[in-house]
């Protein structure tokens, strides 16, 4: 095949402006680098987005999932349930609470945790669930709730690739428990690694400062104390820079994001992907901020895996990921257990999901294009 006229399409790219750019020179210029006054900023602003909650910044999602669960009480002897179709981190930080985490399978339609299988999950050592918002679709977060409240359980949030979701017209993170964001180089906000953590009351918001370094309160000019086992967690000013440049936009990313997943649909409707039975996600345009769009391959229909589907996109200039195989299948966690055939629904979406391009600056061009390849791809190798 030849080389491709068009640019490289990669499956994301973030977007900085002139004036994020300019501000971290500031921020780089000032002197005061790390956690400091820029940090303040983006957890007011945090704060305010999230309908007046406290939040406090981290390094990571995963930091702020792993300190969620502290806050929470989760330790030794405890379980936590969780999906298995999210990133490891999401199951690697109860291991590294003391807990242990039990999977439940998902919904194959909305491929999120099906909450008909958490319920029956729970047993007298269940203390918390963390529900992965996958590709930025919540799930039924009153039902969530709802059986949270009937076990006398707490919810730690991975909205890690929700920030800019709602759920029945309230924000992610404006309401319910524990709510931790990430926001890596991929998210729709980024501070180019970072994460955030909304609290429910100021007394776990003081908590939470303690576990991002190293369990210190100061008092004073010279007062210092150490009460719990903390580490070093925090946010830089350079990161919580990009960050607030980034928040200003956040509306109008989400709204884009919108805009392109129905050119996706539109673009797929009726042509040879779906005919063959290419899965396209849930059509929620309400709730979802379109994190990703992700497709399943029908393998048994194909003449190629899902390595050489994804090699033709290649050949064609259109970068794609996978997220994510079924974490039970990593040998981390067959060690401890878990096996082939415990939770079908992740494992197959796991084993043929497919993540096409989908970022803000990307046209309508370039959805047609990706469409187009995929079409493409399954009419000639198609059986």
């Amino acid at each position: 095949m030849s080389q491709p006229s068009a640019p490289f399409l990669p499956f994301v790219r973030p977007e900085i402006d002139e004036e994020t750019i300019e501000g971290v020179v500031e921020v780089l210029r000032s002197g005061w680098i790390t956690t400091g006054p820029q940090n303040q900023a983006f957890e007011a602003a945090l704060s305010a987005f999230c309908g007046g909650r406290p939040v406090r910044t981290f390094n990571s999602g995963t930091a702020t999932l792993e300190i969620g669960l502290r806050i929470a009480g989760v330790g030794q002897g405890d379980e936590v349930i969780t999906t298995p179709a999210s990133w490891v981190s999401t199951s690697n930080v109860i291991y590294e609470v003391g807990a242990t985490p039990v999977f439940a399978d998902i919904d194959p339609v909305t491929r999120n945790i099906d909450l008909d299988r958490v319920e029956a999950a729970i047993t007298p050592r269940t203390k918390a669930i963390i529900p992965v918002y996958l590709a930025g679709l919540p799930v039924d977060m009153d039902r969530l709730y709802g059986i949270a409240r009937a076990h006398g359980l707490r919810v730690v949030e991975d909205a890690a690739q929700a920030f800019g979701s709602s759920w029945n017209g309230e924000r992610i993170g404006k309401l319910g428990d524990l709510v931790s964001f990430s926001f890596h180089a991929n998210k729709n906000l980024t501070s180019i690694e970072g994460g955030a953590l909304v609290l429910n009351n100021e007394q776990e918001a003081v908590l939470a400062q303690k576990y991002r370094l190293q369990g210190i309160t100061r008092t004073g000019f010279d007062g210092m104390d150490c009460d719990v086992l903390g580490g070093k967690y925090n946010l830089t000013d350079v990161a919580a820079r990009v960050g607030l440049g980034q928040l200003r936009h956040i509306e109008r990313f989400t709204a884009r994001r919108r805009e392109l997943a129905r050119a996706y649909f539109a673009g797929f409707e009726g042509g040879p992907a779906v005919r063959l039975g290419v899965g396209l996600p849930v059509a929620d345009f309400a709730n979802g901020n379109w994190h990703m769009f992700q497709i399943t391959l029908p393998l048994e229909k194909l003449d190629l895996d899902r390595s050489g589907f994804m090699a033709q996109l290649k050949e064609r200039g259109i970068g794609s990921g996978v997220h994510y195989p079924a974490i039970h299948l990593f040998t981390l966690y067959r060690e401890r257990g878990f096996r082939a055939g415990m939770f079908p629904h992740a494992e197959r979406f796991g084993a043929s999901t497919v993540t096409l391009p989908l970022f803000t600056q990307m046209s309508a061009d370039d959805v047609a294009r990706v469409c187009r390849a995929v079409d493409e791809i399954c009419a000639r190798h198609g059986r």
